[in-house]
């Protein structure tokens, strides 16, 4: 968000600068043109109304009184020596018949039609092409003010016109022409191009002709751009007023804006360098900002993992390098207050086991040391012998069960797999504590499924898990309560519940009641859920609870059921 802040505006004024370069500098190059257009329309009028004035100086030199025919004979011839703009001049009487002329033979300039035009007195006929394919008008002029002392005629040379037009040039492509208000093209700057004024094209279809037709009033100018056989151009036209012609210029256009081109192109260059530039120096000095940040952020994550040696670099004094220093600080912390909490647990752990171990294993040894005593004085009964036997036996059978608990927490029980029908396992198992259960004042249902249900398993492992779990609920439900064992199918599974009406386990203990030394009584090593989790899990099946305090627990085992039966595996052996 900080680098769009700081480059959307740049970006912005980058691309106004350019628009506004580019329409500048355009529309200076069009006015450059235009006042070359005015320039050149300047001259060909000064050119133009000089030659009439020409005419004018002849036809006052003509009008003095008592000139014979061969005085005004010489002066004509006079004339068309010094100004090489005229071809020939003829004086012409009222009837337009010849009366004199320059010209050596027969002479070829006559008074000009109507559609002529008026330019300072004099009219000016429509131009045409003569035998040497250059352009010539006939320019007539009234001698007097008054009828009948006739009319000085010339024939007008524009070859002078077309150098004046050859001579403008705009850039090295440039070139100019000159159209009457008819369309009539009369002289034209590019060499390729004069053939189509001897031809007489018409040129009333043109883009600036059409435009400057249109314009009745102000200053008659016009410019576009356009497509013309020399590719695209940029064309401008300014009018004449006195002879009512257009002088036009045209320039193509990648060379009329080049010099707009190559600044945009500089411009965009300069931009997009300071740009990368600016986006550079803001990306190293971002790097430089963020990567304490983000070596903060890997530190946090590297600590929440458990990884606590993990340790933020400090290389600045600003407010990150003390947030850095804070976050080592604190991790030194966390590591002198994970291992005193690691002592606390190791100690806690040592002595739940010794509280374990001194009650599990304080009454076998109580009645063997009680049994060892009494048989020094009553060695010689045999009916006490055979007690003491049983005795001992059955004290270090409980002994031996508490150590082996001990040998399974840290190693997996060697389990041997084969097809055995819970049902039956379940049934026999049942029968078998129901002395248990009436002692305790309790009553132990079965609910098993019909038919056999056999799983992979270990007889001897499953049961010692069913007898834990039995015991542990007829520890935790009073006198008069009732223990069940269910089975049933779901899903090519067996599920297995062992539910009681005892006092439940609170909501949080449940997540880890299966876990190692947890237990809900008030003395033991609580291995006996830890084992039983772990002994089912190695068979490929699953251990749960559900419980409601004052209501009672659930247990569920669910273990997938097999197609295999014992008497198959007999005949395979």
């Amino acid at each position: 968000m900080m680098a769009a802040a700081a480059v959307v505006p740049l970006l912005g004024y980058g691309a106004l600068s350019i628009i506004s370069l580019r329409s500048g500098a355009q529309q200076a190059v069009i006015e450059g043109n235009l006042n070359v257009a005015r320039r050149a329309a300047e001259q060909i009028e000064l050119y133009v109304t000089g030659s009439v004035k020409i005419l004018k100086a002849v036809s006052a030199d003509l009008e003095q009184t008592g000139l014979q025919r061969w005085q005004q004979d010489r002066i004509l011839k006079n004339f068309v020596l010094q100004f090489p703009e005229y071809r020939e001049l003829t004086l012409l009487d009222e009837n337009g018949s010849a009366v004199v002329s320059s010209s050596l033979g027969t002479p070829t300039a006559n008074l000009p039609g109507s559609e002529g035009a008026t330019i300072d007195g004099a009219i000016m006929s429509a131009f045409s092409v003569d035998d040497d394919l250059l352009p010539t008008s006939i320019v007539a002029i009234r001698l007097g003010d008054t009828e009948g002392k006739g009319w000085l005629v010339g024939r007008l040379n524009l070859e002078q016109l077309w150098r004046m037009v050859d001579r403008i040039k705009v850039g090295e492509q440039g070139y100019a022409l000159v159209v009457t208000e008819q369309g009539q093209l009369l002289a034209h700057g590019d060499p390729d191009a004069k053939s189509r004024v001897a031809r007489g094209d018409p040129m009333l279809s043109h883009r600036l002709v059409a435009m400057l037709r249109d314009l009745k009033t102000g200053e008659r100018i016009a410019s576009g751009q356009y497509d013309d056989p020399r590719g695209q151009v940029l064309g401008v036209a300014a009018h004449l007023q006195t002879l009512d012609w257009m002088v036009i210029v045209e320039q193509p256009l990648a060379e009329a804006f080049a010099i707009p081109i190559r600044l945009q192109q500089q411009l965009v260059i300069a931009i997009t360098v300071a740009l990368l530039a600016m986006m550079a120096a803001g990306y190293i000095w971002g790097r430089h900002f963020i990567n304490p940040i983000l070596r903060l952020t890997r530190s946090t994550r590297a600590l929440a993992e458990g990884r606590l040696d993990e340790r933020v670099v400090v290389d600045s004094t600003d407010e990150i390098g003390e947030l850095g220093l804070a976050f080592n600080n604190m991790a030194d912390r966390l590591v002198e207050l994970q291992e005193d909490v690691r002592k606390k647990e190791r100690q806690a752990m040592f002595g739940r086991i010794a509280i374990g171990l001194v009650h599990d294993l304080s009454h076998p040894i109580q009645n063997i040391g009680n049994s060892c005593k009494l048989i020094v004085k009553m060695f010689d009964d045999l009916e006490y012998r055979e007690s003491f036997r049983r005795t001992v036996d059955r004290e270090l059978a409980q002994v031996k069960r508490v150590l082996d608990d001990l040998r399974n927490v840290a190693r997996p029980l060697p389990l041997d797999k084969f097809p055995l029908d819970v049902n039956k396992a379940l049934a026999e198992l049942a029968e078998s504590m129901q002395t248990t259960a009436s002692s305790s004042g309790l009553t132990l249902e079965t609910q098993l499924l019909l038919g056999p249900m056999f799983v992979e398993g270990d007889l001897f492992a499953l049961n010692r898990v069913y007898r834990n779990l039995l015991i542990n609920a007829f520890q935790a439900t009073p006198p008069h309560g009732r223990v069940i064992i269910r089975t049933m199918r779901q899903d090519g599974a067996a599920i297995i519940e062992i539910a009681d009406t005892g006092c439940g386990i609170p909501p949080e203990r449940l997540d880890s009641i299966f876990e190692d030394f947890a237990t809900t009584k008030r003395r033991g090593l609580g291995l006996g859920l830890a084992i039983s989790k772990k002994v089912v899990e190695q068979l490929g099946g699953t251990i749960s609870v559900t419980s409601e305090v004052g209501l009672g627990s659930t247990f569920t085992l669910r273990f997938p059921m097999t197609s295999a039966r014992p008497s198959k595996m007999a005949v395979v052996g």
